[in-house]
């Protein structure tokens, strides 16, 4: 991979990494509680958790992404960014546009995807 190419995803995962880090502020500063005070019935109280349980999910979602983007500028560092983990093979520029987290070829990705279904 051409160094232009790192360079432009390294600054992709970077502001990639920045949005979540100030989504994930927002959340530790937002209003996020649960007090069973302030709902008038069981229903309400049930959609609120329903609510709070979704946004957990999609910030565990987040903090995945994170890891990765991490482990994608780390191997930026190394040298071995787009690089599949599985056979070595280049991963492909229109892959690492569309996903630039990805460890794996489209190949790779296709054979896992099957093993697990």
């Amino acid at each position: 991979m051409k160094k232009t190419d790192q360079k432009k995803f390294q600054k992709m995962l970077m502001e990639q990494r920045e949005k979540l880090m100030v989504n994930a502020k927002k959340a530790v500063t937002g209003d996020i509680h649960l007090d069973p005070d302030d709902f008038s019935d069981e229903i309400d109280s049930a959609s609120s958790e329903s609510g709070l349980a979704f946004v957990g999910r999609l910030r565990e979602r987040e903090r995945a992404l994170l890891q990765k983007i991490e482990a994608s500028l780390a191997k930026i560092e190394a040298g071995t960014f787009g690089t599949c983990v599985q056979c070595g093979e280049d991963i492909g520029l229109k892959r690492l546009e569309a996903r630039p987290v990805a460890s794996l070829c489209i190949d790779c990705k296709s054979q896992q995807e099957k093993l697990e279904h």
